[in-house]
């Protein structure tokens, strides 16, 4: 059984927090973002996440917290918070109802461009620049993800107070990575390949990370044939890779 508030901290953090990687890698989506002037939008999540997510220049940034914002939805649950995510509640602003047309307009198809690339049909997959894109953003959004699972699932929980303080290095060979800090048993991660990591766990290439991904492919198989490599702290990446097998079960 999942998790409500851990689901709604990876709707945040993990999918909505990957709008900033989507405007980087598509043009598409930059061109939804040319609003003249720069606007902010909150949601605040009773009991769950809160986080500012603000549109500007063909860029989206997206912070943790309630800050100065043009548009306020406040949320009543976490499991409301979900339903919306997935498109079967819809939010009320308390705040910022000029801007309902961007929301129903440039937001609206910002987002659904973004569950095109991270729920790929085969036919997008067969272009190598969409496959890139969606790859990437997928490993960004699985290491978000991690470590939201990390704190506040339950079974993540348990093996994150195993994990010792470092950083791990989850990527992929020549392409994207991303860092995942640990400190106090507590996870978080940053968008980039860490300067000193003290465990590693690197994919082959795309193509074995959109493999493992879409579930093709066995992933102790991978790290028998040295598909995936691992090396460092032993008990980082067992523990991690714990929390990683409930990955699938949050994005599914």
């Amino acid at each position: 059984m999942l998790d409500q508030k851990t689901l709604a901290y990876i709707n945040m953090y993990a999918i909505l927090g990957t709008l900033e990687n989507l405007c980087e890698l598509d043009p598409e989506a930059r061109a939804l973002m040319t609003n003249p002037k720069p606007i902010a939008l909150a949601f605040d999540v009773k009991g769950g996440p809160k986080a500012t997510i603000t549109f500007a220049g063909g860029r989206v940034r997206v912070r943790p917290g309630i800050h100065k914002c043009d548009i306020k939805i406040p949320v009543g649950s976490c499991e409301k918070f979900n339903a919306v995510i997935n498109g079967t509640a819809t939010p009320v602003p308390v705040k910022g109802f000029r801007y309902i047309s961007f929301l129903l307009k440039d937001f609206d198809a910002l987002t659904k461009l973004l569950e095109r690339y991270l729920r790929a049909s085969e036919e997008d997959l067969a272009d190598p620049v969409f496959f890139e894109r969606s790859t990437t953003l997928m490993l960004y959004v699985i290491a978000v993800s991690l470590s939201q699972i990390g704190d506040y699932d339950e079974i993540g929980r348990f093996s994150a107070g195993y994990i010792p303080d470092g950083e791990v290095a989850f990527s992929i060979k020549n392409g994207p990575a991303a860092t995942i800090h640990a400190k106090d048993h507590v996870l978080s991660t940053e968008k980039r390949y860490p300067e000193n990591p003290r465990a590693i766990m690197e994919f082959e290439s795309l193509e074995l990370a959109r493999a493992l991904f879409d579930g093709k492919v066995n992933a102790l198989a991978c790290i028998g044939n040295g598909s995936i490599a691992m090396s460092g702290m032993i008990n980082m990446i067992d523990n991690l890779n714990r929390i990683l097998d409930r990955v699938a079960l949050y994005l599914a």
